[in-house]
């Protein structure tokens, strides 16, 4: 909680309404949050420099864009090393049909959000590249079906609500 402490509720509400649309203007931003532009604007670039915003991306379809093959790929590595780790997470950053890469404790070391155009990119990527990859033991595959929900960001509702609480 010592984090989100750090940011008072306008950079927390800010941050709530970039997350939910990175495209509005600044104008737009500090009517939604009470304050004047120039403020909004120190803000905003505030906490991009301290790393709290990462970046503004577009939120594109991957099925109509031809990315018809969602995959979660669970890996279990042969060490866990730190060194071993840090280069299978070095190799995930590599390959481009890897989205995501998430260590996890547990029988599961990584597992991996993975897309691809179809079933045999997926396929020679399996076996190719992740089942051959130095240190790896095994990989389990899960074959998406469809998405019941996938919210990008954060709740900062939730936060707030903690933080209220431990005011």
């Amino acid at each position: 909680m010592a984090i989100a402490n750090k940011l008072d509720p306008i950079d927390r509400q800010i941050l709530a309404e970039l997350q939910a649309d990175g495209r509005m203007t600044n104008v737009e931003l500090a009517s939604r949050v009470g304050i004047s532009a120039p403020p909004c604007l120190r803000r905003v670039r505030t906490l991009e420099e301290a790393g709290y915003i990462k970046g503004y991306h577009a939120d594109v379809d991957a099925r109509e864009l031809g990315f018809e093959v969602q995959v979660f790929a669970m890996v279990r590595l042969r060490s866990q090393a730190e060194v071993d780790l840090s280069a299978f997470e070095q190799r995930c950053r590599a390959w481009p049909l890897v989205r995501e890469c998430h260590m996890l404790n547990g029988e599961i070391d990584f597992i991996l959000k993975c897309v691809a155009p179809d079933l045999s990119t997926f396929q020679n990527f399996l076996t190719e590249g992740l089942t051959s990859a130095e240190n790896v033991a095994s990989v389990k595959t899960s074959l998406v079906i469809r998405c019941a929900k996938d919210l990008p960001g954060l709740p900062f509702d939730v936060l707030e609500e903690r933080l209220a609480k431990h005011a």
